[in-house]
């Protein structure tokens, strides 16, 4: 059963079809007092410990201690069980700093107070909680996620580790093999997935202390070597009744659920992670000299610098907007009666797809930044001397784990789908009016005021989106076409959504601050929105094409052909310049700072 959604809420995937208001969202820009005070504390952490040893296998457990003295690892955890019980915009703030750190510590964090910590409070009873969760707030325990194994990566549910009841009915046998179990070399607590007589998979909290569980040598991985990475071996593994984790059978949707607000987490953090990279990049540009002149004089390198700042900011656009939607969504819902543990839970499902989104762009979006900081540091970016060569190592994880990228982009389409479906967001009428649109001539009429042209090439976006899916939906319907077998189209259809989620918090941020005159000089941000709408005007020319080439022929192909066309009209301006402008005001600052 689905969620009641505060009124004044857009749901999740109805970015699609319906228009937010820039006023009503959250940009980093309305950071109050407090918040900056604890975002403050976040980044001098970082600075004084996690930058001098987060890279460290041995220093792990010491910041993590002093990272719960600090209460952030209990931040987002309610009062009740030793938590902060912080919002979730302030614990935004929070993980983007710790972001700025590096992979290993990253890893070990969001490990144990995401997937580690979240099962327990959404699902586990009232002792479960009382027993656990105060110990791994404050840094006494730290927890394990045990999903993954040899056999069972993305397919979850094919896994292979047995939980047997005994005679006396008190314990459950646990007997398999995970492994790739970040923080398993020192957790103190597992959260273990196993199928009850071998067919009801379900979760089962599992303290690292009992007998029959042993470890796997840390693995020999390409980055996050400071993390711990072991397979865990479960044999005969007594683990209490009482200590069933949710539903007998029902463990899926622990799993899946943890991982919606872990991937928006993943997506935070990377935000973050761009953030260095891309003052790093600044710094080492204006510092290193060639032919008599610093090579952040140079229009190659002012180009990468720029590009790294655009997605960056656009990154961090839609970051704060997802965090704010699910913040007033869980308030909405403990107004309505939910206890705070279901609120949260059901306001990370709502926006399962937006969660979905920010993990996607912030992995991608990351592997970019981090790229170019490599290529602007030249020969010294290949040298472990230099922060650019770990990090470049350490970000690859990210479009893997949490469900790896492409999981994530089939999952948001047919979830957006099923929502069409059960009617809980109008597709079939907006899709329609585009079909009828495509008769008709287009409007002359020219854009107006500021911001004009993004507002209407937006809202062309999001008809070229609904183009490409409706015909697919339609197609399947008719049963031509079997989405199941046909998963380049919904990688397609991913990629048309995240654009527009994209381009619209983008748009939504700029208007906002815009209208409350909270950003810096006009001229670079109008260069970061020309920009980057012009770049995204390409790329949905194209993948909408690569799409629709994919399902439709003849004359229903040529017909969408003249659609994609006329919804990817977006002016072309000078983006040689543009880029000029960003970088050199980056440049002059010696950081990234917009």
């Amino acid at each position: 059963m689905e969620a009641m959604i505060d009124q004044d809420l857009i749901r999740g995937g109805a970015f699609l079809v319906e228009e937010s208001e820039a006023d009503g969202i959250y940009t980093p820009e309305d950071i109050n007092e407090e918040q900056q005070m604890i975002r403050n504390m976040a980044r001098d952490f970082v600075q004084a410990e996690v930058l001098k040893r987060g890279h460290l296998l041995n220093e792990q457990v010491s910041l993590m201690k002093q990272a719960a003295e600090l209460g952030l690892l209990g931040a987002h955890m309610p009062e009740a069980y030793d938590g902060m019980q912080l919002d979730m915009n302030t614990g935004t703030f929070i993980y983007e700093e710790i972001g700025k750190s590096c992979g290993s510590f990253n890893t070990t964090f969001a490990a144990h107070t995401g997937i580690g910590m979240l099962p327990i409070l959404y699902f586990g009873t009232e002792q479960q909680k009382q027993t656990y969760l105060p110990k791994l707030a404050n840094g006494e325990w730290i927890a394990a996620y045990c999903l993954t194994e040899p056999g069972s990566g993305s397919d979850a549910l094919a896994a292979k580790t047995r939980a047997d009841l005994t005679d006396d009915g008190k314990h459950y046998l646990l007997n398999g093999q995970k492994m790739w179990i970040s923080n398993a070399g020192f957790a103190n607590l597992f959260i273990v997935f196993a199928k009850i007589d071998g067919e009801k998979f379900t979760g089962f909290i599992v303290e690292a202390d009992r007998e029959g569980i042993t470890l796997g040598e840390e693995e020999k991985k390409m980055g996050i070597k400071g993390s711990s990475t072991r397979q865990v071996f479960f044999e005969n593994t007594k683990v209490p009744t009482e200590n069933i984790l949710g539903e007998i059978g029902r463990g899926h949707l622990i799993a899946f659920n943890a991982l919606n607000i872990g991937r928006f987490k993943l997506g935070n953090m990377a935000m973050g992670g761009c953030k260095r990279a891309a003052s790093t990049s600044i710094r080492y540009a204006n510092e290193r000299v060639q032919f008599k002149q610093p090579i952040s004089n140079f229009g190659a390198i002012q180009a990468k610098i720029a590009q790294q700042a655009i997605q960056t900011y656009v990154l961090e656009s839609a970051v704060y907007r997802v965090s704010d939607l699910l913040q007033r969504q869980k308030e909405a819902l403990v107004q309505q009666g939910e206890s705070l543990e279901q609120a949260l839970l059901k306001s990370a499902e709502e926006y399962a797809i937006e969660c979905a989104c920010i993990k996607i762009a912030g992995s991608e979006f990351l592997d970019f930044v981090v790229d170019e900081m490599v290529q602007i540091h030249g020969g010294y970016g290949f040298s472990e001397e230099y922060p650019a060569a770990e990090a470049y190592r350490d970000q690859r994880i990210n479009r893997i784990y949490e469900g790896t990228n492409e999981i994530n982009r089939m999952l948001m389409v047919n979830m957006l789908l099923k929502r069409a479906t059960k009617g809980t967001i109008d597709m079939v009428g907006p899709a329609w009016e585009v079909q009828k649109a495509l008769t008709k001539m287009p409007s002359l009429d020219k854009p107006t005021g500021t911001f004009g042209e993004e507002k209407k090439v937006l809202k062309d976006f999001k008809q070229l989106t609904l183009m490409v899916l409706g015909a697919a939906a339609k197609m399947q319907m008719d049963e031509e076409l079997d989405l199941r077998n046909e998963q380049e189209i919904l990688m397609h259809g991913a990629d048309l959504l995240t654009e527009v989620f994209l381009a619209e918090s983008l748009l939504l941020r700029l208007q906002k601050n815009h209208n409350k005159d909270k950003h810096g000089p006009d001229d670079v941000y109008q260069s970061i929105i020309k920009t980057y709408f012009y770049d995204a005007n390409a790329r949905m020319k194209k993948i909408a094409s690569d799409a629709l080439v994919s399902f439709a022929s003849g004359d229903l192909l040529k017909t969408f052909l003249l659609g994609v066309k006329r919804f990817t009209g977006y002016p072309p301006s000078n983006v040689k310049n543009h880029r000029r402008t960003i970088a050199k005001f980056l440049i002059d600052q010696n950081d990234y700072r917009l």
